[in-house]
């Protein structure tokens, strides 16, 4: 019910947004101990899939990262309330961009880009921070939430500063909208493909994978340079945004090329600091369909 919603996010969400920084990590101090210890949630399958990740490691660095991973995602929580109320000035603070000559060289050529990267460490303030910090008109893919009340709440904060937001329903009618526009479109790599046939079919983190063919289609099929994102975490509350670039020429690489580097990039950077990555989440429920290749 929509008066439920509201109640919801008035009575809830928008209180708790206007606490300080200091009182919000006391919140995630304590919501560690419940989430982690007390209520376990998804604990299972946040250790099933770190341990079919990392194989090589024991069973307490399984834990250490497990545990790790919720005192992080508690953060990213109470973080991503905050972007309910944040200040244009304080978003533009707490993630900083390093290296945008990257995409301002692309912006003086008016070429659109394609930007790609996963759930990792806090992709709701760079969601919000985002269009403030290139010349580029940014777009976000995203997947409409069930409640109707919700969903537009979210996408009016994301995009308060610029952000654009579609629905994964019109991703090709939008990429023809704007053909003509200077854009930057958002891709998440690590989502898990909804129909397994149409997957591009990898190893990743040790285990057969489904990804998401759609950033190198779209790339391939516009010619627009591909980039990997990454979030670095600085300190708590406080991160950067950098570029790699993947591909300045889509529709000369070989099929599957952008999408394997995609994937080694997001891998590496699992691999280096495994407690930013989203582990919640059932990645691996899908099985290779047969006759499938595994690139």
């Amino acid at each position: 019910m929509v008066w439920l919603s509201a109640l919801l996010y008035y009575g809830v969400f928008i209180p708790i947004s206007l606490l300080p920084y200091p009182v919000l990590y006391l919140i995630s101090d304590g919501a560690y101990v419940l989430v982690y210890h007390v209520i376990g949630y998804r604990k299972k399958v946040v250790l099933n899939n770190i341990r079919n990740s990392f194989p090589d490691k024991t069973e307490q660095e399984h834990k250490d990262i497990a545990s790790a991973f919720y005192r992080h995602f508690c953060d990213v929580i109470v973080e991503s309330f905050k972007t309910f109320t944040i200040s244009e000035q304080e978003a533009m603070q707490r993630m900083k961009f390093v290296n945008p000559e990257i995409l301002k060289a692309y912006a003086v050529e008016n070429r659109s880009v394609i930007l790609a990267g996963g759930h990792y460490n806090n992709w709701e303030l760079f969601a919000v921070a985002i269009d403030l910090l290139m010349d580029h008109q940014a777009i976000a893919i995203y997947k409409e939430l069930k409640n109707k009340y919700l969903d537009e709440k979210m996408r009016s904060t994301r995009g308060k500063f610029g952000l654009k937001m579609i629905s994964t329903k019109i991703v090709k009618e939008e990429f023809e909208k704007e053909r003509n526009n200077l854009t930057a479109t958002i891709f998440a790599t690590d989502q898990s493909p909804s129909v397994a046939k149409n997957a591009y079919w990898t190893t990743f983190l040790n285990q057969e994978s489904a990804m998401i063919f759609g950033p190198e289609r779209y790339a391939k099929e516009y010619n627009y340079p591909i980039l990997y994102g990454r979030i670095s975490k600085i300190k708590r509350g406080y991160y950067e945004f950098s570029f790699d670039l993947i591909s300045d020429n889509p529709k000369d690489e070989a099929y599957g090329e952008i999408t394997k580097k995609l994937v080694r990039h997001l891998e590496r950077d699992i691999k280096q600091a495994p407690q930013y990555w989203l582990w919640t989440h059932k990645r691996w429920k899908k099985n290779r369909p047969e006759g499938m290749p595994l690139y």
